[in-house]
């Protein structure tokens, strides 16, 4: 089957209208709270809001057709959906020497920009994106949270306070992205919402190798 057949089937299924229908409302909701500078700036976002709605549709519907993806499909809510771990999955991510192995994976020849990386933010955990790779100063930038320094002394120096930390995937920690889990003080709370950009980021996870992404 041809991907533009693939495609053709999803827009026949309710769970596209759905999934559509959900993120329309999310969307627009955000739109309209949101802090624009001009007329313009919020024209373009409308503009641009129908690509990438159907866009993330087709592709979280294609994920789950296609059984590239542990996550459940919430359409009603157009979301992810997983059991949440009593606490954040930030095992064998927290001393020093722990820190130094994450490093070193990033590090590693076959990491490039577009991957799709895990990042903590105080209480939950975003999919973001590696968007620069700074071989020489042996650092990379994530698309949302910015820098990160790979050396165990630059990264205790930078991150002091900050509240980020960039985390080595493994499959408990994207699926707590993916699906928005969020503690206080390591108690589940009400999960949040991953934006469009989350969701349309986690269609490209490689479950089997989170160094590859996938072509969705």
């Amino acid at each position: 089957m041809t991907q533009s057949s693939f495609w053709q089937k999803h827009t026949e299924t309710g769970d596209f209208a759905e999934l559509c229908n959900g993120l329309y409302q999310r969307e627009i909701g955000l739109i309209a709270k949101g802090d624009y500078a001009n007329a313009q700036a919020v024209q373009a976002r409308l503009q641009s809001l129908p690509y990438y709605i159907n866009r993330t549709a087709h592709a979280m519907i294609e994920v789950i057709y296609q059984g590239l993806s542990p996550l459940q499909l919430d359409s009603q809510n157009a979301t992810w959906s997983a059991k949440q771990n009593t606490k954040i999955p930030l095992s064998g991510q927290e001393t020093p020497q722990e820190r130094a192995k994450v490093f070193t994976w990033y590090l590693q020849e076959d990491i490039s920009v577009g991957l799709a990386v895990p990042v903590l933010l105080v209480d939950h955990i975003i999919i973001d994106c590696i968007d620069r790779i700074d071989v020489d100063k042996q650092r990379l930038r994530t698309n949302v949270a910015g820098w990160f320094s790979l050396t165990a002394f630059n990264s205790a120096n930078e991150d002091k306070g900050v509240g980020k930390q960039l985390l080595k995937p493994n499959k408990k920690i994207m699926v707590s992205a993916c699906a928005g889990h969020y503690w206080q003080r390591n108690s589940r709370q009400v999960p949040i919402i991953p934006s469009l950009r989350e969701l349309l980021l986690s269609c490209s996870i490689n479950w089997k190798n989170f160094k590859k992404p996938l072509a969705i």
